[in-house]
């Protein structure tokens, strides 16, 4: 940490400016539960706000506590997961819904280490559940807020690509020590960073903390790291399975790979996507070359670090 900010002085200007500019997202809301805010949290990694809305309120609608999502195949998932991108999520929240029904009788578990010990969950959406549903102290790193204090308390204008130990001890040095206003310093500084201080195009004139920013204060000098990484859609791998999850979301039973062949005209690439498809459990090859959506249990795997959630609560 190379400013001198005390971090009780960023704390009330950026909670009161949550109070009064947050947005009403269902999560935020009581009867979201637990388990409405941990479904978010699968959802808003790398998927902005306004795509994630209709999908989540469809799978609270469909699996309203994670017994009921457990108890259908984990193809439906994949299914209901729709265009929301990065589809594994879907198979790591259907992971961990079974085991929240298995281990901790349907109901999302509260202690940190219990939430880290289910399949599918890593260190950030273990400390947002924790932080969000049951008020208690994490630090919570997500882009966002990661880019808050990389410009308020270091001076630079983007954190590094993937999230180091400096950053988690800043982030923790930075945390108030009572539990309420940590889960409501989490909440805020991320809507901060995803309303305010944003990757492109930072609103210091609306920041409540302004005045205290170490990067505003140095001149708002340019990045000199590593070169930000852009992500690229069309005519990559991504695309192609994109285009053959539609088809397999769309059909009643499996599929043929005749059909599946016509979604792309390279072959070499189609079936380099298929293949990965199958390895990341998302499509199950039957006899006959023919395919479906999973039936069987979901492969799963922690999220990432620092997995982007542009629009997180």
């Amino acid at each position: 940490m190379t400013a001198t900010i005390p971090a009780t002085a960023l704390h009330s200007p950026v909670i009161a400016w949550f109070e009064a500019h947050a947005r009403d997202l269902p999560w935020r809301r009581p009867e979201a539960g637990p388990w409405g805010v941990m479904v978010s949290e699968f959802m808003l990694q790398q998927t902005p706000v306004n795509r994630v809305l209709p999908v989540y309120e469809q799978w609270l609608a469909r699996w309203p506590r994670p017994a009921d999502l457990a108890a259908d195949a984990p193809g439906e998932a994949v299914r209901a997961w729709g265009r929301l991108g990065y589809p594994r999520r879907a198979l790591r929240l259907h992971g961990a819904a079974t085991a929240i029904t298995e281990r901790h009788g349907g109901d999302v578990p509260r202690e940190h280490a219990q939430l880290l010990a289910l399949p599918g969950i890593g260190e950030y959406t273990a400390a947002a559940v924790a932080s969000f549903a049951y008020g208690q102290r994490h630090a919570v790193l997500d882009t966002n807020v990661r880019r808050v204090f990389a410009r308020t308390a270091t001076g630079v204008e983007y954190p590094p690509n993937a999230t180091t130990a400096a950053e988690r001890r800043l982030a923790r040095a930075l945390l108030p020590e009572d539990e309420d206003t940590a889960a409501r310093w989490a909440a805020a500084s991320m809507e901060l960073g995803a309303l305010v201080c944003t990757a492109k195009s930072p609103d210091c004139g609306s920041c409540p903390v302004a005045g205290l920013c170490a990067w505003r204060l140095a001149g708002k000098p340019a990045h000199e790291g590593p070169p930000r990484r852009g992500q690229t859609y069309a005519g990559t791998d991504r695309q192609v399975r994109g285009r053959l999850l539609a088809v397999l979301r769309e059909a009643v039973g499996a599929v043929p790979q005749s059909v599946l062949d016509t979604v792309w005209e390279e072959p070499v690439q189609r079936a380099r996507a298929l293949d990965g498809l199958v390895s990341d459990g998302l499509v199950e090859p039957l006899p006959g070359l023919m395919y479906r959506l999973p039936a069987g249990p979901a492969k799963t795997e922690p999220d990432a670090a620092s997995a982007p959630s542009p629009d997180a609560p």
